[in-house]
């Protein structure tokens, strides 16, 4: 298991449709904010560096499971607990648990998800394209 991470968000009023409540992809842009997050909050360098350092330019998701319980408005602060629960040998599992204080102050999930994510290098195809490759020891070693 690796190191435990939250990442803050306050609902604005631009997050939310017209009913109110926050528009379903909201979430995974917080969710994806919150994986970026966990690694710089490991120490792992900004992608601009590993890029020139371990060729990694980022970890780009290639799965994604998620279930949503209650939903989020305007106003509320959601908590985004995001962790690594498996590496793998070129992917790792990220999980996330997006919760609020309910009104007895105490936490409610909203949403959980799991998300599959690759470290990727270039292909030197002239194509742009992109593959995985190991998971860097100097990464994990700091996430764990």
């Amino acid at each position: 298991m690796s190191k435990t991470f939250i990442y803050t968000v306050r609902v604005e009023f631009g997050d939310c449709d017209p009913a109110g409540i926050v528009w379903f992809p909201n979430f995974f842009r917080w969710i994806d904010a919150a994986s970026r997050n966990f690694f710089t909050q490991c120490g792992v360098p900004r992608w601009e560096e590993t890029s020139r350092t371990l060729g990694i330019i980022g970890t780009p998701l290639v799965d994604t499971h998620s279930r949503f319980l209650k939903t989020a408005s305007y106003g509320d602060t959601l908590a985004v607990q995001v962790t690594v629960k498996e590496w793998r040998d070129k992917s790792f599992v990220q999980t996330y648990r997006i919760m609020r204080d309910d009104a007895q102050g105490q936490p409610e999930l909203i949403m959980e998800c799991e998300e599959v994510r690759i470290f990727a290098t270039t292909r030197n195809d002239g194509k742009n394209s992109i593959r995985a490759v190991p998971v860097p020891p100097s990464i994990q070693q700091l996430c764990e």
